[in-house]
């Protein structure tokens, strides 16, 4: 008994500790950063440790300064302390890559550290805060006839620049440009202990941010790393110039390896902006989660998007005609972007790629997806579930074009045993192919169940659409064969060497390497984080 109440004692001793430290954390940054800056509300809280996927631990506070140097001084202090510092964007990930395993936990919140910061036309730069929406700055740059080669992803209306260059964004200018990454020139990191770090030539005497390779590529260390080595505050971007016409193809295909031999060969040719397949269940569940209102909506983008009325209205009407059967059923859609300066370059790209499709098997349909998705890239975010209410998460899958046909016919042999219990507990699966530059093929397979929703789920969807809803009953069954086939498929990718983007803490990293590259890639995190402090345990990196 005497040593039962002593243990008890103790454990009373460490949560008093525990609670005065916390206090006195929070009293430090509130005296810094100000009341309305160090945010402990429950809910929030809450929202802000969880993904689309799963719910980390609930951290101690969300912080969220207004620039670098507050940024830098509060990191300085929340490591000094002992917690864990762990940054978050726009929040549109699925594989904990800001969940905290420790509720010792402060997240950043970026929302306000955004806009742009320097905007250089004549020598095509742009300097922006990581907390920039992809949206934000594409309507920035819009105006002045200049994007971002690489200019954002489905979610861009959240989804933010530091939380892409994190996590591998990829989609709108990708088969031709690459990922959002390929896009920097430079950075600003904020480091575990309050230092600002800057790469590219802007971190040379006399530099400006206008170059990224003079020497070792210091830049690569803190792109797809997860915040692992320290907090983007800002990134320099490279620009070109909006092009002047662009114009689609949508192609239907009888088979998913038929639409993938397709797609490989419009990505080598380098002649589309965009090239992407969905699967029959995709396109089904976009034509259900489509309403007279949203078209209507994207008409008026495509009216608008062609460059002149006549032709903007020959589009629209198109979309118009092709009602909702723009897709044969059980077909799977490949649909391009040919975007360049004059109409006969993007008409021989056009010519191009339909003479590849056509060899490759597909049929010409009506070009009603590309036109709509370029019509409002970012557009709302109410597909954070489905268009029943079911939550669904996602992986993916890089490999060279030569895996993509093998690897499309293990993953069909590794979910064939699972159908039958799919069907039993309605968990569905759906894929998306995407063309990444000339060399590299996305594989997205999209699980799709019934379940009770996160608080995130709550947060994103417009209130109107969220009513519109019924949140499920808890599914414990399904969420559990959903993990399971995620384990499965993972397994899978790694027999590929696949690559992957948002490796978070769900795609295995660092156990994946060899001996002499992990031991390099912990040693550059012990010099940048000592304490292991930033975000402990993405890409499977903990303090030892």
């Amino acid at each position: 008994m005497e040593k039962r109440h002593l243990t008890v004692s103790s454990d009373i001793a460490t949560m008093t500790n525990t609670r005065s430290a916390k206090a006195d954390l929070i009293s430090a940054l509130r005296g810094r950063m100000g009341d309305t800056r160090v945010i402990i509300d429950d809910a929030q809280r809450e929202l802000m440790s969880g993904d689309f996927y799963s719910q980390g631990e609930i951290c101690a506070a969300v912080i969220r300064p207004a620039d670098t140097r507050m940024l830098a001084d509060a990191a300085r202090v929340i490591t000094t302390a002992g917690y864990a510092l762990i940054a978050r964007g726009g929040g549109m990930t699925y594989t904990g890559g800001y969940t905290p395993e420790t509720s010792e936990t402060v997240i950043v919140d970026l929302e306000d550290l955004q806009g742009v910061v320097d905007f250089d036309a004549r020598n095509m730069t742009v300097t922006v805060r990581s907390g920039t929406t992809w949206e934000t700055l594409y309507k920035t740059l819009e105006p002045y006839g200049l994007r971002v080669p690489f200019f954002g992803t489905f979610s861009g209306r959240r989804a933010t620049v530091g939380g892409g260059l994190s996590n591998g964004a990829v989609f709108f200018g990708t088969a031709r440009h690459g990922s959002a990454a390929d896009q920097v020139l430079g950075l600003e990191v904020v480091l575990a202990d309050g230092r600002i770090l800057r790469t590219g030539q802007a971190s040379f005497r006399n530099g400006k941010p206008f170059y990224r390779t003079n020497g070792p590529d210091l830049t690569g260390l803190f792109l797809h790393d997860g915040g692992a080595f320290g907090i983007k505050s800002e990134a320099t971007l490279k620009l070109i110039e909006m092009p002047r016409h662009t114009n689609y193809l949508s192609f239907a295909f009888p088979d998913a390896l038929s639409a993938a031999a397709g797609l490989s060969r419009i990505a080598a040719s380098g002649a589309a902006e965009e090239a992407y397949v969905f699967d029959p269940e995709t396109t089904a569940r976009n034509m259900q989660g489509s309403t007279l209102s949203k078209d209507v909506q994207r008409l008026g983008g495509i009216i608008t998007g062609q460059g002149n009325i006549f032709a903007g209205l020959k589009a629209g009407l198109r979309v118009v005609l092709a009602g909702k059967r723009l897709v044969p059923d059980s077909a799977y859609s490949l649909h391009v972007a040919c975007a360049g300066r004059s109409r006969e370059a993007v008409a021989g790209d056009i010519a191009l790629c339909r003479g590849l499709l056509v060899e490759h098997g597909g049929t010409e349909i009506p070009n009603s997806i590309p036109l709509a998705a370029r019509a409002a890239p970012f557009d709302n975010l109410n597909a954070a579930l489905g268009p029943n209410g079911e939550r669904w998460v996602a992986l993916n899958a890089k490999v060279s074009h030569s895996d993509v046909a093998p690897l499309i016919e293990r993953f069909a042999a590794l979910i064939e045993p699972h159908r039958a219990k799919m069907k039993e507990l309605d968990v569905e699966l759906s894929t998306l192919f995407i063309a990444m530059s000339t060399h590299a093929f996305s594989f997205e397979p999209v699980f799709h169940w019934h379940d009770r929703w996160l608080p995130i789920h709550k947060a994103i969807p417009e209130p109107s659409h969220l009513a519109t809803l019924t949140e499920p009953d808890a599914n414990p069954a399904a969420a559990e064969l959903v993990a399971q086939l995620r384990q499965e498929s993972l397994a899978l990718f790694e027999e590929f060497g696949a690559a992957s983007n948002q490796i978070g803490r769900t795609y295995r990293y660092i156990e994946r390497l060899a001996p002499e590259s992990a031991a390099l890639v912990r040693k550059i995190k012990s010099e940048l984080d000592p304490d292991g402090r930033m975000n402990p345990g993405v890409l499977g990196l903990r303090p030892e």
